[in-house]
């Protein structure tokens, strides 16, 4: 660790800006710090010549490329952090790291979670700001909008938010040296001012790829060209600050030669020679309030972008004209110079002025400085996020693939208590739709971790980890190098987080069993959802891959606090099955919920929108309005060995022998995909099987059918039996392991053999398989209640 060095970072190093930039001047200027090396990370220096020369001789600065053995060096050694957005995947802040985050502005449209897009695109920001020692906030409306809010942190972020402004808006206060020597920046730069009045014209990034904002940038070069068009010429100049991003391809564009504000000028400079600010939807807005100067919006899309984007602030709350047109918005201009603006305008801009800049008077950096630098804390608004008094929770959703697993997590989710308890799930990354479909399903409550990036450590160590057999080491050097590993990927992901309860949803993966024992302080609970003596029995189903992998989390369960699955009955079981692995008081049971309501619901749906590809047979569907669904079979399910697709299949062939009207669709996606369909070929039965694939909602197509059949094996009682008793359908399933008083009415339980499953399915045509039911509200009151017990969460438990 090097403590006397300052690494800076603005927007992935496009230059040397915002507020990393504002706190950096003021460090090097002032002599109590002049021990202090600061690193500054830029992409190029070849776009930053202002800096790069005035820098060149300090023995202070030096800069580094992003993902350079320097850059690492630094980001991993240096004793402050700071940033305006995020560090990289690989980022780990170390204990003794003070790491602020600044963030680039007071949001007006949507963030983070709030956006609706998959978790993905928010995972690294989560991680920063878990990170940071300290988050920097402009304003309480920022805090608890950016903050809390769109970004979930408020129960679980652990350092502390500055409240005491924002020290790029500083810049924009110059004195009138200040101000001519900007204005000469910007001639000097081929932009012709001529004591003219700036309009700064700073819209919001809309592009559908920052790698091809070509479009964007013709658009914005022609409402340039008809303001200036339209406007007395000679009293201002238009000039266009483009978005970060989009600066470099906007600045190869020769007509905006003339007009393009250098990137490498910092924004609130040229907001402090601004006489009129022309914006949409950018938080520059909140800037420029500061100057108290006039601010229009020309938002043209406003209905449109409102819609998918969202905004936190009516437009009518907006502390300018709103207009939708360049021809407007010069109007408006025009306006201004003769009347000034109406009152409603004055009294938004003046009720935004307490709102979003009460303490931008110049000082702000100082005072972060006092704070962060200093340690001085008396008298300060520094604090910390709202807590409550839920406990939180840490729950690994396994891949979120559609599966029983995966179903009964989101039944789970829909049905705890989020007064009690504040709720988080971790899975990994992915662009498959029907995993993204499951992270949609999520309830809205629940904060959603993905891991992005991976563990950090040697080739040679990561290789031990992935090859290691059982339970990691136990002692000697090469033990506390993998648990410290271990410990690092926790703080890498989390932060200094901590969770009340930590659980391993899926219960199928020795590397997420691992992550999870990294939980500091936390109660520590894994799922077994089959019977694991019979699954270590059946090897060939198994192979050797996942062979192995139980074996690993077996070797962990020692170090769980509970072994939780899902029926007392598999309790008992799996107590006798793996007494070598933990002892009987770690064993106990919460049944799975079933989630009627949506069950429900997804199946009173009309019809689910068809992909191309996914329209039933040609004559499927004459033949099922005539037939209708008495008989019309279905099966649910991943098509995998462990539910035998094939052998439903084998028997249907049998049944539309007998029955010709006889139809089966067989819904879900794996890998037997394509066996399966070869059969169905082969069979001579591809006008009569509707092998309809994945569905983001299986049950309005179900609903359809009249018998539901299942041929899997392993399971008790499975899942997809329990959805179908939910919509009251017949059922015909080989043995689910009911004992007792048998299977419950309407389920017909048959051998697990082609001519017995055939035999059960000419049973249902015969009429002699009655609808079944399931008294699932009762059902998943006691199952919600077994889960708080399992984890520990009821006193005494």
């Amino acid at each position: 660790m090097r403590p006397t060095v300052v690494m800076y970072e603005s927007f992935a190093g496009n230059g040397m800006l915002c507020n990393p930039e504002a706190i950096f001047r003021a460090l090097v200027t002032e002599p109590e710090f002049a021990h202090l090396t600061h690193v500054w990370v830029l992409t190029s220096k070849r776009e930053n010549p202002a800096v790069v020369r005035e820098f060149a001789r300090s023995r202070s600065v030096r800069f580094v490329r992003p993902g350079s053995s320097s850059y690492y060096r630094a980001l991993a050694t240096s004793g402050f952090l700071i940033n305006n957005a995020t560090f990289p995947p690989e980022f780990s802040k170390r204990p003794s790291q003070k790491y602020l985050n600044t963030w680039h502005g007071t949001p007006l449209k949507r963030m983070g979670y709030d956006i609706g897009d998959p978790a993905t695109r928010v995972a690294n920001v989560v991680r920063n700001l878990l990170s940071a020692d300290f988050l920097l906030s402009a304003n309480p409306f920022m805090t608890d909008h950016l903050y809390e809010k769109a970004h979930l942190l408020g129960p679980i972020y652990r350092g502390m938010i500055i409240e005491e402004g924002y020290p790029r808006i500083d810049r924009q206060f110059l004195d009138d040296a200040a101000a001519t020597a900007a204005r000469a920046t910007l001639e000097a730069g081929g932009i012709t001012l001529g004591g003219r009045q700036i309009i700064l014209y700073a819209p919001t990034w809309k592009g559908t790829s920052f790698s091809r904002p070509e479009d964007d940038i013709r658009e914005l070069v022609s409402r340039v060209r008809q303001l200036e068009a339209l406007i007395d010429a000679s009293k201002y100049v238009v000039l266009l600050k483009t978005h970060q991003v989009v600066h470099r391809f906007a600045s190869d564009i020769p007509d905006l030669a003339v007009r393009l504000v250098p990137n490498e000028i910092p924004s609130n400079v040229i907001l402090g020679i601004t006489g009129l600010l022309v914006t949409d939807y950018s938080s520059i807005f909140f800037d420029f309030l500061a100057t108290r100067r006039p601010i229009f919006f020309l938002a043209p899309d406003l209905a449109d972008y409102a819609g998918y984007r969202g905004l936190y602030l009516d437009p009518a709350e907006w502390p300018g004209p709103v207009v939708d047109t360049v021809e407007k918005l010069a109007s408006a201009v025009n306006d201004f110079d003769r009347v000034g603006v109406d009152g409603q305008v004055v009294a938004n801009h003046r009720a935004m002025l307490s709102r979003f800049v009460p303490r931008e008077d110049g000082h702000a950096t100082q005072r972060v400085i006092d704070i962060v630098f200093r340690g001085k804390r008396a008298g300060y608004a520094i604090g910390s996020l709202r807590h409550d008094e839920r406990r939180t929770v840490l729950i690994s959703a396994g891949s979120l693939r559609p599966n029983g697993v995966t179903s009964a997590l989101v039944a789970l989710l829909d049905a705890i208590d989020y007064r009690r308890f504040d709720v988080s799930v971790i899975f990994p990354p992915t662009r498959v739709r029907s995993v993204v479909d499951q992270q949609r399903r999520l309830d809205s409550r629940v904060r959603q971790f993905v891991r992005v990036g991976g563990m950090n450590g040697s080739k040679l160590s990561l290789a031990r980890i992935r090859g290691g057999r059982g339970r990691p080491r136990r002692a000697g050097r090469a033990a506390e190098r993998e648990k410290q590993l271990w410990r690092d990927e926790w703080l890498r992901l989390f932060g200094a987080t901590t969770f009340d309860f930590a659980l391993d949803f899926g219960g199928t993966s020795s590397f997420w069993a691992m992550l999870l024992l990294q939980a500091p302080d936390a109660r520590r609970s894994i799922w077994l959802h089959d019977d694991r003596a019979q699954v270590w029995a059946d090897q060939r189903l198994l192979g050797a891959r996942r062979a192995l992998e139980l074996r690993r989390i077996c070797a962990l369960y020692a170090d769980y606090d509970r072994l939780v699955s899902p029926s007392p009955e598999l309790e008992a079981t799996n107590a006798a099955s793996l007494h070598a692995f933990a002892g009987p008081q770690s064993f106990t049971s919460a049944r799975s919920l079933i989630g009627g309501d949506r069950i429900l619901a997804d199946a009173a749906i009309d019809r689910e929108q068809l992909r191309a590809g996914d329209a039933p047979p040609p004559d499927w569907a004459t033949d099922a309005e005539s037939t209708g669904r008495s008989r019309i079979f279905a099966s649910l399910g991943r098509l995998s060995e462990e539910n035998d697709p094939q052998r439903l299949i084998r028997a249907f062939a049998a049944v539309h022998a007998i029955d010709q009207g006889s139809r089966l669709i067989v819904i879900g996606e794996g890998p037997l995909a394509s066996v399966l369909a070869a059969e169905v070929s082969a069979l001579g039965l591809t006008a009569v099987v509707w092998l309809a694939g994945y569905r983001t909602n299986p049950f309005t197509l179900l609903r359809r059918a009249g018998c539901l059949v299942f041929t899997g094996h392993r399971a008790r009682e499975p899942r997809v039996i329990l959805q179908a008793r939910v919509l009251g359908m017949p059922i015909v399933t080989v043995p689910c392991g009911y004992g007792g008083d048998g299977p419950p009415e309407g389920v017909l339980e048959v051998l697990a053999h082609d001519e017995a499953v055939t035999d059960g399915m000419i049973a249902f045509l015969a009429g002699k398989v009655g609808t079944s039911s399931v008294e699932w509200r009762r059902h998943d009151r006691d199952a919600v209640a077994s889960f708080y017990r399992a984890i520990g969460a009821v006193r005494g438990a």
